[in-house]
């Protein structure tokens, strides 16, 4: 859901200038070889493979389900947070599935869309409208780190008390969501001038909070209104149970617990999936490239943070079509073929603390 908060793009300007603004910044070229490279090793990944999507997907589902069951019935802390761990990573990656029908050509994978929206997307109220429409203006080469961009802040630049708030706030999300849905949705139908509003403001995971999303037209519209009426109904029946006692508060508590830290983790994992040092202007393909994370192997723990092909998402960015269980593969063929001086190396980082390092250190240096 959109974030809130109002992030001051004008703020973040180093103050060692003597006027007060960045020094000039050599904007980098594009590197013709890896983008080459890049295409040409690659032609015979671009297929995706609807059996592991289908099993990833509904398997990571029904564990996390499971789990969450179990949380919330167990009466021992110990099985409580054992099961809400594990409710916390399965739910989290099948989540983030919303990532891939965000990209996919739906002809490829017939009904995976639907499958998704009623498994994950509609219960856990994030349906797949939150992000379709939005996230492909975070790929658009003349959009990505401006301000017309709606997954872009320049974090690396602000002030240094912006990253704590930016990740503590998304442990807000499950209720900003059942506001969106069980509230702001219902009334939007009734309301003349809400629902233009709502699906503006209040319909994009987003955390540029200037962006405004398009009403969608034709198709996409119908699919749009059935979808948020699904999460509405479903949001309003999930209210009405906790007030009834069909659902005890205690069961309900664990439950958005479980949502919250879905969402912190998530939170974290985008804050490490940029450097976020542009200051608005339009960057090459390159220099997006140079902007973006990959954590490749060995280390192991990215597969946790950043499942579903997200810590390759540096590669991603040169490559958005590939299918998340391509990226790998990608990335092995791709690396061997490069000199050692080509930037593509140049966007792999060790793990988690050292990138949250990172960008600390350069809100210090920058924002101050």
């Amino acid at each position: 859901m959109e974030s809130t908060l109002s992030f001051d793009r004008g703020s973040h300007a180093p103050q060692s200038s003597p006027v007060g603004t960045s020094p000039a910044r050599v904007p980098i070229a594009d590197d013709k070889a890896m983008l080459r490279a890049a295409a040409e090793l690659t032609r015979d990944l671009i297929a995706p493979r609807p059996g592991l999507y289908w099993a990833d997907m509904v398997g990571s589902a029904l564990l996390g389900y499971a789990a969450l069951a179990v949380a919330v019935t167990a009466a021992s802390t110990g099985v409580i947070v054992v099961a809400s761990v594990v409710a916390v990573l399965a739910l989290y990656r099948a989540l983030l599935f919303i990532h891939e029908v965000s990209h996919m050509k739906h002809s490829a994978l017939p009904r995976f869309r639907e499958g998704w929206n009623a498994l994950v997307g509609v219960p856990l109220l994030t349906p797949a409208f939150m992000y379709e429409g939005v996230h492909n203006l975070h790929h658009a080469k003349t959009r990505y780190g401006t301000a017309d961009d709606p997954e872009y802040l320049p974090l690396a630049l602000m002030k240094p008390w912006t990253l704590p708030v930016f990740i503590l706030v998304s442990a807000l999300a499950p209720l900003g969501l059942l506001i969106r849905f069980a509230i702001l949705s219902p009334l939007s139908w009734v309301i003349p001038g809400l629902r233009k509003i709502v699906v503006e403001r209040y319909s994009a995971l987003a955390i540029n909070p200037q962006f405004r999303r398009r009403m969608p037209e034709g198709e996409a519209l119908v699919r749009f209104n059935r979808t948020d009426a699904a999460a509405s109904i479903w949001a309003i029946a999930l209210v009405a149970m906790v007030a009834t006692g069909v659902i005890p508060v205690r069961g309900f508590a664990i439950g958005f617990a479980i949502g919250s830290a879905v969402a912190v983790l998530n939170q974290v994992r985008t804050l490490v999936a940029h450097l976020w040092e542009n200051e608005g202007e339009q960057m090459t393909v390159t220099a997006q490239y140079l902007d973006s994370v990959n954590v490749p192997p060995p280390a192991l723990l990215p597969g946790l943070w950043a499942p579903v092909g997200l810590r390759y998402h540096a590669l991603h960015h040169l490559l958005p079509s590939l299918p998340y269980h391509a990226l790998g593969e990608a990335h092995r063929r791709i690396s061997a073929a490069l000199t050692p001086d080509s930037p593509y190396h140049k966007a792999s980082y060790k793990g988690l603390p050292g990138l949250v390092a990172k960008i600390g250190l350069s809100t210090m240096r920058r924002g101050k």
